[in-house]
Order: structure tokens, then sequence, then C-alpha cells
């Protein structure tokens, strides 16, 4: 999971760089695309490919809800820029965290301490904390409540996906729920995306959009692994990092010169700067309270 909050926090970048010479749409099936290939190709070479003749028709049923629900995730959250600012959709998706940890509760039986609420509740005043300059000038009316919901539709999207696929663990691996979503979505996306760029492309330009397509197949990869050993809610956790690691290494490429003319320095206030401490703070008790749980149960008390 570490791996693939270090992937998603540096991924702004990248998606940034690409959207001044390739449209989102014709990237994303680009990147499903490469992760369809790699991934087919691993899993025939393990012998992995024989699990899909296991499935049972409800299971074919969820693969491609699954799939569509991504899919949907990534358009409505593409669409959700238009309306807001990429801080503000960023502070919004953070919902994601919670409605993951509360799909745990509801449909995997998993459950809370009080420790661990009261870790929840200081991790959503970190975020607050941390995303307060964005709030402060977050005004606009109707376009902006339009965005809000677009937003909060693709995180229940996106939370939905990641259900079904802890849902398919007993039956299907995480790596081969992932080549069905990949090698659902290529032909879906192939009518609304655009091949032109790929034949003007810069060598600049195509490491980029490798680097997302490498992105797209190792962090959700991890994060298939992760839904599979971790209870939802410490997967949750840990993902609202994912921002905090965005900003600062949006500041660490302004801070080296990189890109100049596409990146500027945050310039992070000091609630901001508390909202991170807070935020890290909550997450190591969140992913370190069952490790010492367990340990207290197997150590006899003196």
């Amino acid at each position: 999971m570490s791996t693939t909050v270090i992937f998603w926090g540096v991924m702004p970048i990248a998606l940034k760089l690409s959207a001044e010479f390739i449209d989102p749409v014709t990237l994303t099936w680009f990147r499903f695309g490469v992760a369809f290939v790699v991934t087919l190709l691993q899993q025939w070479w393990m012998g992995g490919l024989a699990e899909f003749t296991r499935l049972r028709r409800r299971d074919w049923v969820k693969l491609g809800l699954a799939a569509l629900l991504l899919i949907g995730n990534y358009v409505t959250f593409v669409l959700a820029l238009k309306y807001l600012a990429p801080g503000t959709v960023q502070l919004n998706f953070q919902t994601s965290s919670f409605f993951l940890a509360l799909g745990g509760v509801l449909f995997f039986g998993e459950r809370f301490s009080r420790i661990q609420l009261l870790c929840f509740s200081a991790l959503a005043v970190g975020m607050l904390l941390f995303f307060n300059p964005f709030l402060a000038g977050a005004s606009g009316g109707g376009k902006v409540l339009l965005g809000v919901a677009i937003v909060q539709l693709s995180v229940i999207s996106w939370v939905s996906y990641a259900l079904l696929q802890k849902s398919l663990g007993q039956r299907l691996s995480p790596v081969n729920v992932l080549l069905f979503i990949y090698g659902f979505s290529v032909p879906v996306l192939l009518p609304f995306a655009h091949l032109q760029p790929f034949m003007v492309m810069s060598s600049d330009q195509w490491w980029i959009a490798i680097f997302c397509a490498v992105s797209t197949l190792v962090a959700y990869g991890c994060f298939g692994q992760a839904m599979k050993y971790w209870p939802a809610a410490q997967v949750g956790a840990l993902m609202t990092l994912t921002p905090v690691l965005s900003f600062l290494a949006t500041d660490l490429v302004v801070q080296l010169g990189w890109w100049q003319n596409s990146f500027a320095s945050s310039h992070l206030n000091l609630l901001s700067k508390m909202g991170v401490v807070l935020i890290v703070m909550s997450v190591m008790l969140v992913q370190l309270l069952p490790h010492w749980q367990q340990r207290q149960l197997r150590c006899p008390q003196n």
C-alpha cells in the first residue's frame, strides 16, 4: 500500500504534464492498454489464467460492474476538474477513505475500536487543516456544488469498485481482477480515444505517457494486494497520505527547477503544516494499533 501511495502521490505531476499533449480519455486508454498487455503476458507465463475457468456467473457480473465503476471514476474525476480547482477536487475525494472504511464494516464485518474511531476523526480534522487555503477560496455558487456532487459520484464509483475487488478475493487473485478490468476497458474507451497524438509525441512526452502506464500497472496491482491482506479501514487510512505526498512532490519539483512553466509552489501555511503532522500521526496509529493489540493478546499479562 505504501508503493501505491507513492505512485498515486506523484501521478498528478505526470497527469498535468501529459495534459499538454494528450487528452485524458486517450491517456487512460493507453494506460489500460499497456497494463492489459503486460498483465496478460505475466499471468499467461505464470499459469494464472486458469482461475477464470472457475468463476460463476455472479463473479462475471461483479467483474463487469467493477470495470464499469472504475471507468466511471476516471471520467467523473476529470469532469470535476472543469468545475473545481485541483486542490479542491483532491480535498473532496478524500471522503473515499471514510467510505472505504464504512464499506469494510457493512460488507465484510470489520470492526473499529474507540481509538481507531478517534483516529479517523483526527484524520478528518487534519485534512481540513491541510486544505484550508483551498477551502478559503472555494466559493462559486452552483458550479462549486455541481463540482462537489461530481467528485462524490467519482468517490462512490471508486469505492464500489474497490469493495467489489475485495469481495472477489476468494475466487480470483487481485492481478486477474485487474486483468479483466484492463481488457474490458480498452475496447470500451477506444471509440472515445484519439490516436493522432501518438504519431507526433516527442521522446520526453513518450516517457511521461509510459510512466503513467507503469504507474497504473504498479499502483493498482499493489492496491489490489493490500485490499486482499488488509482491512479496508487500514487501506483507507493510509490513502489519506496521497494528497499530502502530491503537494510535497510538487514543491520538490519547484525547488529543483523542473518544468518551471507548469508548476508553482503551494506555499503551505502553518495550519496546513499542522494538518500534515496530524494526518501522519493518525495514520500511524491506525496502522500500528491492530498489531499492538494482537501482541497484547499473545503476551500474557504479569
